[in-house]
């Protein structure tokens, strides 16, 4: 289970589930599907697949089975064997609460639950009924539906399969199948509704089994002041001990988790590239431009660290101290004077200084290409005054 990634451990973990609901399975069995359904949650929570802040429109198509995690486990718990079959039954309710409570922060339980829940015990027996009848009746809906979606599956592949039989199909000319995503997510939304009954039924049959097997050993307890004194207290470090794994569990939902900042790493986790485990070892973290930047110390308490990561400043911070940019600029005034030195140096070395000088008649015959060079540009400048062919480009031309 180690090597496996999310989508493979999550389907192996299904297959014992299903295998033990229908036709039961031994305890070893049982308790390999818990130990992968325990995983799958872990990695669910490392990735940060879910957030209290979003509802199931947010979630995506490939995302939606993994709510079911919760639900998978505490019917693989309540058939564990077991001496303590309190603790197991306590760990089992836990377990739907959680999948429960979530559910209900994804918009994805009835109303008509949630007020029966919210009255609490104080149904009358006809409203408990009325409810009862209408679970049934959203449960039988529901695996119509799913049944409806699987024949239409099955039918539109058999349709696919003869049409390939019976037309040939060129090289390059295969159809693109039509994209089914809609119906699977279809089928994902209406198997949590289906599941959420089942997870309300189940709940209200482990309190009942607990109440039951509760006045029976508080029965058998009072024979003995002393064990019943004892059992007492042991109960009770028991439901202490129950109360703080449950707001563990429930803060996973509540406090988001650190989640891992690179999209393309979370990606390869789920589809096997790589391992949780080698989370710590990624280096991307995310900057924090916030007060502890400028002091140059580690945060204190939760409070800072998001005090830092919402009051931003509204300017660009400095990459770089003073010292190091006047270091930087006393290097850039070196090199500048380097660079002019260097071109003074080849300024007093021209070729007409450094060249030897020319005879008397040389001289001359220069002097006078130069002085009708000079003449024949005066001229022209005569004839052609400054700016005398841009008048058309001024405004007033």
């Amino acid at each position: 289970m180690e090597d496996l990634p999310l989508p493979a451990l999550f389907e192996q973990a299904r297959k014992i589930h299903l295998t033990a609901t229908e036709s039961g399975a031994d305890q070893d069995l049982v308790k390999k599907g818990c130990e992968a359904l325990g995983k799958c949650e872990d990695m669910i929570s490392k990735l940060g697949l879910f957030s209290s802040n979003e509802t199931k429109e947010d979630i995506s198509t490939t995302n939606l089975k993994y709510l079911l995690v919760p639900f998978y486990l505490a019917e693989l718990t309540e058939k564990l064997a077991q001496d303590d079959r309190i603790q197991i039954l306590k760990t089992s309710q836990a377990k739907l609460k959680e999948f429960i409570s979530f559910c209900e922060a994804m918009e994805l339980v009835p109303k008509e639950e949630l007020e029966a829940s919210a009255q609490g015990a104080c149904n009358s027996f006809a409203d408990r009924r009325a409810l009862k009848i209408a679970r049934f009746r959203r449960q039988r809906a529901a695996e119509a539906k799913l049944t409806e979606i699987k024949e239409r599956k099955e039918r539109r592949g058999r349709s696919a399969k003869a049409a390939a039989l019976s037309t040939p199909v060129e090289v390059g000319e295969e159809e693109v199948l039509d994209d089914d995503g809609e119906e699977e997510r279809e089928a994902w939304l209406t198997t949590i509704s289906l599941t959420i009954c089942k997870a309300f039924d189940l709940l209200e049959m482990l309190k009942k089994e607990e109440e039951m097997l509760s006045a029976i050993k508080e029965k058998q307890l009072k024979e003995g002041e002393k064990e019943f004194s004892q059992a007492i207290l042991d109960d009770r470090t028991k439901k202490a001990e129950a109360w703080h794994h449950d707001a563990a569990a429930r803060a996973r939902y509540t406090k988001p988790t650190p989640p891992i900042t690179c999209a393309t790493f979370a990606q390869d986790v789920i589809e096997g590239r790589a391992k949780v485990s080698q989370a710590h070892d990624h280096k991307h973290q995310p900057m924090i431009f916030g007060p502890q930047s400028l002091i140059g110390g580690s945060l204190t308490n939760e409070r800072e660290r998001m005090a830092a990561q919402v009051f931003q400043p509204g300017y660009r911070m400095p990459t770089m101290s003073i010292e190091e940019a006047g270091l930087r600029e006393m290097e850039m005034m070196n090199k500048w004077q380097e660079r002019n030195a260097k071109m003074f140096e080849e300024a007093n070395s021209a070729w007409y200084k450094d060249s030897p000088k020319l005879g008397p008649s040389e001289d001359d015959e220069d002097d006078d290409a130069a002085q009708e060079k000079a003449r024949a540009w005066d001229d022209w400048k005569d004839d052609n005054p400054r700016g005398a062919g841009n008048k058309k480009l001024t405004p007033c031309g």
